[in-house]
């Protein structure tokens, strides 16, 4: 977006809308109209992570008098917040000197990560294996592996720390580049630069109250926050974790190897439908993080609230987020009904619904027609494929 208006104003032309066209709101006078297209051509895929856009909820879920937004990360090329994570992970190794062509590139994941570091891989032209623990769910499975990247499932019973430690096992025994996503600092860093920088932008002139988000590897709290919290010092972070996996809320810090990674499981680590956050550890760029001055609540997402609000944001707002977003906007929600009239809160999606076909969110969601799509199915003569009865084409 930056690039887009550098080059408008270099060429003269005008930011705002051409007359007569219809702008639904104030943002869109902010960004190119239908048909300008992105003002300019991208070399390759990677240089279109970041700018994701916020959209605003409506009044059929946000209460009275409070405005809430959401920061769709899926918008990014691979459809999760974890695409800057693999741009900003592989890129400054690179610059470092430790990532050179032809190396392979390995990463524990529960998926989105793992699909970002294919995709970069993919384009870059480095070899990619992924180690997975085996509840995640399969379609992330099948994404990685058409990016070509190899993929390593761990058992169940060694949970996030079980696929973590045989990514570094693999790496010791082969020689390959490890991502480090929980504790390599590059992750936040680039969330500092990007994330944070684009929600302070799309909201000048509009004072934003407050900002909630999980957490899978802390990236976006520490990074963006940092950013946020220097320009918006009385803004009000809401950080929220699964319920069934307290671990900020236990007080109990995470036990480390050398490396910053986890030694074992944390004991307030229970199983939890939230694909995406909080791992069995608490990861180091999030325990890094300055929290006493980026957390003003920790809230505990219920599994059942989650699922039910991705949901409600399908239904009524057209939003296909995941488990994680639904969790997400839950504690936007929570935090409009206790906040003051003319609040202004947003709640980061971190991926899209798509990654859930398999899990507990589309576990009601038919692929067969229901009594009442047949009854439709039923109203006109033609083209009926009702069970049990031979299909029926044009009725002349």
């Amino acid at each position: 977006m930056l690039v887009f208006v550098a080059s408008m104003l270099k060429s003269g032309a005008s930011l705002m809308p051409r007359a007569g066209r219809s702008t639904v709101s104030r943002a869109l006078s902010a960004v190119p109209g239908r048909g300008d297209g992105r003002g300019g051509l991208y070399d390759d895929v990677t240089l279109t992570v970041g700018n994701t856009p916020v959209i605003k909820i409506s009044d059929k879920l946000a209460p009275p008098g409070v405005e809430i937004y959401a920061k769709c990360e899926y918008f990014n090329p691979l459809s999760s917040v974890k695409d800057r994570l693999a741009v900003a992970i592989i890129e400054d190794a690179e610059k470092r000197g430790v990532l050179k062509p032809g190396d392979t590139v390995v990463e524990a994941t529960s998926g989105n990560t793992g699909i970002a570091v294919a995709m970069v891989c993919a384009q870059r032209g480095y070899k990619c294996v992924i180690t997975m623990a085996e509840p995640f769910s399969v379609e992330r499975r099948k994404l990685m592996r058409m990016l070509g990247a190899k993929v390593i499932v761990t058992p169940k019973a060694g949970k996030g720390t079980g696929m973590v430690a045989k990514a570094a096992e693999l790496c010791d025994e082969h020689g390959w580049f490890l991502c480090h996503q929980f504790e390599n600092e590059a992750n936040w860093k680039f969330h500092m630069e990007t994330t944070g920088p684009e929600i302070i932008n799309d909201f000048k002139g509009k004072k934003l109250t407050h900002w909630v988000t999980g957490y899978g590897t802390g990236g976006t709290l520490h990074g963006a926050g940092k950013a946020l919290k220097k320009k918006m010092p009385d803004l009000k972070i809401v950080l929220a974790e699964p319920e069934a996996a307290g671990l900020l809320k236990s007080g109990i810090p995470t036990e480390r190897n050398p490396d910053g990674s986890p030694t074992a499981s944390h004991p307030a680590f229970t199983a939890h439908p939230i694909q995406g956050w909080t791992p069995d550890f608490i990861p180091l760029v999030l325990e890094s993080a300055p929290l006493d001055t980026l957390m003003d609540e920790l809230m505990p997402i219920p599994g059942d609230k989650a699922i039910a609000t991705a949901k409600l944001l399908a239904a009524q707002e057209g939003l296909l987020t995941g488990i994680s977003g639904g969790g997400t906007m839950w504690a936007a929600l929570e935090t409009a009904k206790k906040a003051k009239k003319g609040s202004v809160i947003l709640a980061m999606l971190p991926d899209t619904g798509e990654r859930y076909l398999s899990t507990g969110l589309f576990a009601d969601i038919a692929a067969d027609m229901n009594e009442e799509e047949l009854e439709i199915a039923k109203s006109t003569p033609s083209f009926q494929l009702i069970p049990g009865e031979e299909p029926v084409l044009a009725v002349a």
